[in-house]
């Protein structure tokens, strides 16, 4: 007996229309990947469509070189490619240093909510973010500015909560790796 979808596709439909059970992308190893081109904010667009440059999922970088990296794509307005950035960090980061590069990725991820419109996703996010790194006590991997990120996220965060999203402009959603 199959469940009806939850988005109202018949099971084994996407939204817009694909065989999920036939189209869906692999990897060489045969893991889902999804292949279709997304918008700035990291939704999926059609097939065919033309969407922004998507960052590699075997992403390698030196802590430096992912922030740096980070920095480019959140000063073009593209935080859902830098938590991509970020998260490849995250997951490539020696045990101590993970919950550092995991707060960077979900600042990010906070600000990808905030592009998309959604005020509550964007300050649990933001909140979340400036607990993980203002917890950093060593010195900051490349050059992290540990304090104004966090003051960053905590006040994004709280001006979220108190008025919504109308007042927050573009280069609020700008922030500033590196010190």
């Amino acid at each position: 007996m199959s469940t009806p979808a939850r988005d109202g596709a018949e099971p084994g439909r996407s939204r817009d229309g694909d065989d999920t059970r036939r189209s869906r992308d692999r990897d060489p190893a045969g893991r889902a990947r999804n292949a279709r081109p997304r918008d700035a904010t990291g939704r999926p667009l059609q097939r065919g469509a033309a969407g922004v440059e998507r960052v590699p999922e075997d992403l390698a970088l030196s802590p430096d070189e992912a922030v740096t990296e980070a920095q480019r794509l959140l000063d073009a307005g593209l935080p859902f490619p830098a938590h991509e950035v970020l998260e490849a960090a995250w997951k490539a980061a020696p045990d101590g240093e993970r919950e550092l590069w995991r707060g960077l990725a979900q600042l990010a991820v906070g600000l990808t909510h905030a592009q998309r419109g959604n005020a509550r996703g964007a300050a649990a996010l933001l909140e979340r973010a400036g607990d993980r790194i203002g917890s950093w006590a060593a010195p900051a991997p490349a050059g992290v500015d540990i304090a104004g990120l966090r003051a960053y996220a905590d006040d994004l965060a709280r001006r979220i909560e108190r008025d919504g999203l109308d007042g927050v402009t573009e280069a609020d959603l700008r922030p500033h790796l590196r010190g």
